[in-house]
Order: structure tokens, then sequence, then C-alpha cells
């Protein structure tokens, strides 16, 4: 899938480039590529805006034109208008589960949470600490996000296991609002799971000054902080939007 992504954006990109500076195109090719990747909902608001609004490359030729009088103006406005989603690309994962979490940011279409979303996706490989980092302040972000739409006061000093908790007692995700042994187990496993991603991220972060002799985290332990903010933060995303309807 990432393969293929990467391999779609390079070709529209390239048949743009080659149609603005004069060597034609297939207008055909250019609506299939436009069509299947405006389609594809976690990848749509990282593509240049004008594909949204250029559906065929008749239309998309006044467009560059009147904005560029030069070929290498043109050549240069469409590689820098590429160079997010190719970047998003190449470092997508292609793990369920982030692909959910993705598509459930664009739905909500919240900058600041998608922006932490982002940063933590494109760290894990070679910024473990940045990762780790990352992902607690996605959780943070979120959680602030549902007190404020539930207008519930909180002090903006509180760490990230005491806002959680404010959040899980507003959605009724507190264990002791259950009585359930196995809801009272699983949504204590939730809290225990935000708690472990505040202790890490003060042990391995790059949050803190550190020790010498301080154990830095790897790829694997970047992931895995990634995987379980983007989990939480997809539950209590969905659960909210289940009981309040709207985003």
């Amino acid at each position: 899938m990432k393969k293929e992504l990467y391999g779609k954006l390079e070709a529209l990109q390239d048949l743009l480039v080659d149609f603005s500076t004069g060597k034609g195109g297939d207008d055909n090719e250019y609506r299939k590529l436009r069509a299947e990747l405006l389609d594809i909902s976690f990848l749509h608001e990282k593509l240049p805006a004008f594909l949204s609004s250029n559906r065929t490359l008749t239309q998309f030729w006044p467009y560059i034109k009147g904005m560029f009088p030069t070929y290498e103006q043109r050549r240069q406005y469409l590689w820098e208008n590429f160079k997010v989603p190719l970047a998003f690309v190449e470092t997508f994962s292609t793990n369920p589960a982030e692909i959910t979490m993705s598509e459930k940011l664009v739905q909500l279409n919240q900058s600041y949470i998608n922006f932490e979303w982002d940063k933590a996706l494109k760290r894990k490989g070679d910024d473990p600490e940045g990762a780790i980092t990352s992902s607690r302040s996605l959780i943070e972000t979120v959680c602030k996000h549902i007190l404020d739409e539930l207008k519930i006061e909180y002090d903006e000093t509180f760490e990230l296991p005491k806002l959680y908790k404010l959040t899980a007692s507003q959605l009724k995700l507190a264990p002791e609002q259950h009585n359930e042994q196995i809801f009272k187990q699983i949504l204590g496993g939730c809290q225990a799971v935000v708690e472990g991603l505040g202790a890490l991220r003060n042990k391995l972060s790059d949050s803190h000054g550190k020790k010498i002799s301080t154990v830095k985290p790897t790829a694997r332990h970047a992931t895995l902080a990634v995987n379980l903010a983007g989990t939480m933060t997809s539950f209590l995303l969905e659960t909210y939007e289940s009981q309040h309807f709207t985003l």
C-alpha cells in the first residue's frame, strides 16, 4: 500500500510538471490519479489544494499559467506542493491501528491534534525519544479537546494521569463507574496504559535531561508508544462521538 501510494503521488506530480512545462499530458491519467488519491481519507488533507478545484488538465492550465510565467517557477511550485504528501506517505505505516487513527483525525478536522499524531508517526523510526514525547502529548491534547467540548474545567498543570482520569470519568470510562468485573478490568488496563505512557515519557523521552548511563529508547519502544497512544486516543474520540453524536 505504502509503495503503491508513493508511486501514484510521484506519477501525478511528474504528469503535472510535464504538462506545465510544455511536454503535454494525458488527461485521462490525470483524472484517474486525482480521483484515486482524493478518495483516500487520511491522505486527502495532505494533497495540494489545487487538485480539488481542477478536475481536468484543461482546467489546471489557466491556473498554473496565471500563477507562474516560467517553466522553472511552475516546476518548483509543483515540487513544493507535493513535498508534504510524499513525505507523509514515505514515513507512513500500514499498521491498521495507525490508518484507523489517521482517518479518525481527518474526520475530526482539528489541525493541532493532527499535528501531534503526524509528528509521532514521523519520529518513531529515527527519533524514538521525540516519538514518545509526541505520543504522550497526543493523548493529553485529545483529553483537553474533549474536556473543552464538554465545557469541563481543568487545571492546565494537570499531569497526564489526572487529566485522563477526569476525561474518562466524563465519558463513563472510569473503572469505578462499572460493576461488571470484565469492564472494570479492561478500563483499568486503559488507565494503566495512559499512566505507563506518562512514565515512559518521563523516563525515556527527550522531555528531560538524562544521565549518561540512561538507557536510550529504540524504534520498537517508540512504535509501542505511538501505537498505544493511537489506540487510546481513537477509543476516547469514538466514545465521545458515540455519546454526543458530533465532534
